[in-house]
């Protein structure tokens, strides 16, 4: 139902509820016209983004100021298992000891941190974003432009700019492992190889060049889109959900139906979407430990 006061409160349709839920904090309400906007600054993403890395961090630090020889808890003994199962993970893609010490830790680090963003995706729907507009209020501005949206990894520039951070990472791998002049010899030469042929080899070059160009975006792309994709469609989901009790009409059997479905439905997306955060979580870090894996392999 809270979905239904909402959109009475500020006499919105649904289209218009859904939409405005959809739309960011930026200052001025405007939307992004293209992949790239440096015109746009969602602050609500960044801000819920520091904030969960600042508690993730922090949930880590105390469990390993916790952590002691004898036996322990609950919450250390669950970090140490994730701590165990990343490290695997790691030892099982990247077989460098001296790449591992920096990589696992990063690794756990994009678990724990994509979890809890994708996981603000529980908190009701219109919680936060009614005490933002009471504070809006409060602050003498318009309610109606107090925009926000709580789930970074549903905002695709907070996706690809990991994904992107990813990239770099593997840049980096590739130059540390092969040498700059042993990788850019593998940009011309592989995947096709090469020939003693100059004119032939030239050809190669540029289609060799090309794909690994290909290959590199390809993996950004689908590295950022997957994460940004699933936790959009979950979150649009949830609004559908919560629009399903905005219907009832009073005590008659289409909206006994739909309120039922709104329960019923709520409560199966909601168990079905704590896999759905977990499960993207670590695919997210694998996909890391995949791709990172990849730059110390020579074709």
């Amino acid at each position: 139902m809270a979905a239904e006061n909402e959109a009475a409160q500020h006499g919105m349709s649904a289209g218009e509820y859904i939409s405005h839920h959809l739309t960011y904090f930026n200052g001025t309400g405007g939307k992004q016209q293209a992949l790239i906007d440096w015109g746009v600054i969602n602050y609500d993403t960044l801000f819920f983004s520091v904030v969960l890395a600042v508690l993730g961090g922090f949930v880590l630090w105390l469990a390993a100021r916790r952590a002691t020889a004898a036996t322990p808890g609950r919450f250390v003994g669950a970090i140490e298992m994730l701590i165990e199962m990343v490290a695997d993970q790691a030892k099982g893609l990247i077989h460098s000891a001296e790449s591992r010490r920096f990589v696992a830790p990063l690794a756990l680090t994009i678990f724990v941190w994509v979890f809890l963003m994708n996981a603000m995706d529980f908190l009701p729907l219109d919680l936060l974003p009614n005490l933002w507009a009471g504070a809006y209020a409060a602050a003498g501005h318009d309610p109606h432009h107090a925009y926000l949206r709580a789930v970074p990894t549903a905002d695709i520039n907070a996706t690809m700019g990991m994904a992107l951070t990813v990239l770099l990472i593997c840049l980096y791998y590739n130059v540390k492992i092969k040498g700059l002049g042993g990788w850019a010899h593998e940009l011309v030469s592989a995947p096709f190889g090469t020939s003693r042929n100059p004119l032939f080899a030239l050809l190669l070059g540029f289609v060799n060049l090309a794909m690994q160009l290909i290959e590199f975006c390809a993996k950004t792309l689908s590295h950022g889109m997957r994460l940004f994709g699933n936790m959009f469609a979950g979150e649009l989901i949830f609004m559908l959900i919560a629009l399903m009790g905005a219907t009832w009409t009073g005590l008659n059997a289409p909206s006994v139906f739909m309120w039922l479905g709104h329960i019923v439905a709520g409560f199966a997306w909601a168990v079905f979407h704590i896999l759905v955060v977990t499960l993207q979580a670590f695919i997210f870090m694998m996909l890391t430990l995949v791709y990172v894996g990849q730059a110390h392999e020579g074709h």
